[in-house]
């Protein structure tokens, strides 16, 4: 069976994992030197935010080069040593590539602005102003104001959906495609063991440039890109033959019990989602549980949840499921702690891949970050609308270092961090958590190794009907696991006798009957007889 489909992946923000060389910021030598506490936490791959070469303007999504490591985390030799020791361990190693965009800083894209008659002009996505002057269309940047900047020297716009310094590539060029494939290549060559691939439902934009119709759910102080609906955007029907060819060139090294695996960002409905497994992506990211779950955490949306994504899966189709990334709050700061430890049960025992994001495993909250100390450019970019409160917008409050220990810069780093750490960094650390033998880190690992079980890894799903405030369900036909997602005690009518071999608060394994009690915010796992 393929390695990915029974593998837990962690996510690290090398920026934020281990600082080495003392600049309070994390760097590929960090993480190697904590490649130990991985392969003990249980996880079987690493998926590495990038590194590349950047001028950071949005932390390393700001490609200056595909093929080389901004010197802010370390050397290409370092790359090197720390994928050899990963594998070393057993530990596979995923790469972030960025293929919507570089920096306006590559040489790619200082070529294709330089002149119209560049031959690296078509590289990128260029349009006249519109016929009053101004943007081509109406089209919105993520990150707020028009998609399109205006090149004085050759009097076209280019399309940016992010930053002014990510212009976007023009993925209908076959040679950008290329260059793209090359990349992965380079790193291919080097042993990674797949891509997780930024953005990938955005590749393709309208040949057109036809305006986006305006959206029936937007209102004042929602972002601006949410003002439209992205017919010509977003998820366009050429978008799936450039995932076939990306794919045929993981494919190009890949062999038996070595699959070179591609993980898609897709910020899409459950329906569309699905339709990447066809084009070739192994694990379109089902982030469904972020967009749809925590809004509305309660059992009879989470089985929605469940039941309708796999009821979309074909039989060749592997599902996956995330809780939190570098773009997402914090698991902990959305339910709590022990809100996190069920959430973190049902992750693991649910049917495919999970992906985890490093320091959920000590319930790390939300960073408390003063205005002053703001560094992403999404929060920054709306500090003129709204100026008293855009330290709170933005990501950087779930990208704060990681606490190893109650040393001083919590063992991140000994100088002061790009980010301030966790404000309960002295009690929320590995090293106490280490200690304690009920902490979220136990959890964690205990869930981790629990989900080495055949059916847990392979039985179906299927969702059992219990009280109000309890969702459970059946995997395989031996596994009952039961969450209540409540605060009140719940008792949970069984449909036979079994074992409690796991509860979140890690202090009972017994025996039990036909019926079961549930404390508050408690999940448990059950072996059935």
């Amino acid at each position: 069976m393929s390695w990915w489909r029974e593998a837990v992946i962690y996510q690290v923000y090398p920026r934020s994992f281990q600082d080495t060389n003392g600049d309070g910021v994390g760097d590929l030598e960090g993480v190697r030197q904590r490649l130990s506490y991985l392969k003990a936490l249980g996880v079987d791959a690493l998926w590495l935010s990038p590194f590349y070469k950047s001028p950071m303007k949005d932390f390393g999504y700001d490609v200056a080069d595909y093929c080389d490591v901004d010197p802010l985390f370390g050397t290409l030799q370092d790359f090197d040593r720390l994928l050899e020791e990963a594998h070393a361990l057993g530990l596979r190693v995923l790469i972030d590539l960025v293929p919507n965009h570089t920096s306006s800083e590559h040489s790619w894209f200082l070529e294709s602005r330089s002149s119209r008659n560049s031959p690296k002009r078509d590289w990128y996505i260029w349009a006249d102003p519109a016929p009053g002057g101004g943007p081509p269309n109406n089209w919105q940047s993520f990150f707020g104001g028009p998609a399109w900047t205006l090149d004085e020297k050759t009097g076209q716009y280019y399309l940016h959906l992010f930053l002014p310094e990510q212009p976007d590539l023009n993925w209908r060029n076959p040679e950008v495609r290329e260059a793209i494939k090359e990349a992965m290549r380079f790193w291919l060559r080097r042993g990674v063991d797949g891509f997780r691939v930024d953005t990938l439902w955005l590749l393709a934009k309208d040949p057109l440039f036809r305006d986006e119709p305006g959206s029936p759910h937007w209102r004042p102080g929602l972002p601006d890109r949410a003002r439209h609906e992205h017919l010509y955007t977003e998820d366009q029907p050429e978008t799936y033959a450039y995932v076939r060819e990306m794919r045929q060139a993981l494919d190009e090294f890949s062999e038996p019990g070595r699959e070179r695996v591609m993980v898609g960002e897709i910020y899409l409905p459950l329906p569309r989602l699905v339709r990447y497994y066809a084009a070739g992506c192994h694990l379109p990211f089902n982030f469904s549980l972020i967009t749809e779950g925590f809004p509305d955490w309660r059992p009879e949306n989470l089985a929605r949840l469940v039941e309708t994504y796999e009821g979309l899966l074909t039989r060749w189709d592997w599902p996956n499921w995330v809780l939190g990334n570098h773009d997402q709050p914090r698991l902990a700061s959305r339910l709590g702690e022990e809100g996190a430890r069920v959430a973190a049960m049902l992750l693991f025992t649910l049917r495919g891949t999970p992906t985890w994001y490093y320091g959920d495993e000590l319930a790390l909250p939300n960073g408390e970050i003063p205005p002053e100390k703001v560094q992403d450019p999404a929060a920054l970019r709306q500090k003129d609308r709204t100026p008293t409160a855009y330290h709170t917008l933005g990501r950087d409050p779930c990208r704060t270092p990681m606490p190893w220990d109650a040393s001083p810069y919590a063992g991140f780093s000994t100088v002061e961090p790009w980010l301030p750490l966790n404000p309960d960094w002295k009690e929320r650390n590995v090293a106490v958590q280490e200690k304690d033998p009920r902490s979220m880190l136990h959890l964690v690992r205990r869930l981790i190794a629990l989900r080495k079980d055949p059916e847990l890894l392979y039985g179906a799903y299927r969702t059992y009907q219990a009280r109000a405030g309890v969702y459970a369900y059946f995997r395989g036909e031996g596994w009952l696991v039961a969450l209540n997602l409540t605060d009140r005690e719940r008792d949970l009518a069984l449909p036979k006798g079994g074992r409690v071999v796991l509860s979140t608060h890690l202090d009972r394994e017994e025996g039990v009957g036909e019926r079961l009690l549930l404390r508050p915010q408690e999940g448990v796992v059950v072996r059935l007889d």
